[in-house]
């Protein structure tokens, strides 16, 4: 079983205060580093110092927060994880890789961060998951826009499978 832990840090970590997801100990060794998507991350894998199991973990630097604004208006910082896991849902029993999908979510974070608005609509996150997935699966399309656009009846979602027919 592979654990794969985002570490938001503003300098380099080697062992310190980050905990095993086996046994919970604090101290642990990188067996190796390198860097990930173009720089913009660190790759490390470690061994628990205790259990001696091996995880994953990613670095990158912290940088000001994107702030959601949600359809009642209320705001909340971005979460990489919950597009993530909303993506991956989608993608449920369909011959797409976890890695195409947290590529997926990393250019549409990486676009959220490079773009001057330091705040976004959720629908406007929406629509970007829904365009990565029409690109990587279409049933996963279809099955993220039908929660995410919340289809009243089956006359609506014909109607988006019509759209898609005709993009073809």
């Amino acid at each position: 079983m592979n654990f794969h832990i985002l570490l938001v840090c503003d300098s380099l970590t080697h062992g310190v205060g980050m905990r095993c997801p086996f046994c919970g100990c604090e101290e642990s060794k990188v067996i190796d580093s390198r860097p990930t998507d173009e720089g913009e991350r660190i790759r490390r894998r470690r061994e628990c110092l205790k259990c001696v199991k091996r995880f994953t973990t990613y670095e990158i630097i912290e940088t000001v927060p994107v702030i959601v604004i949600k359809k009642d208006k209320s705001r909340e910082a971005f979460d990489r994880d919950k597009l993530f896991r909303g993506m991956l849902r989608a993608c449920e029993k369909r011959m797409v890789s976890i890695d195409t999908v947290d590529k997926a979510v990393n250019e549409i974070e990486l676009s959220l961060q490079n773009s001057l608005d330091r705040e976004v609509t959720s629908m406007q996150i929406g629509e970007y998951a829904m365009q990565k997935l029409k690109d990587i699966d279409e049933v996963a399309y279809v099955r993220f826009a039908s929660v995410y656009r919340h289809f009243k009846d089956i006359n609506t979602f014909m109607e988006e499978l019509e759209k898609l027919l005709k993009e073809r």
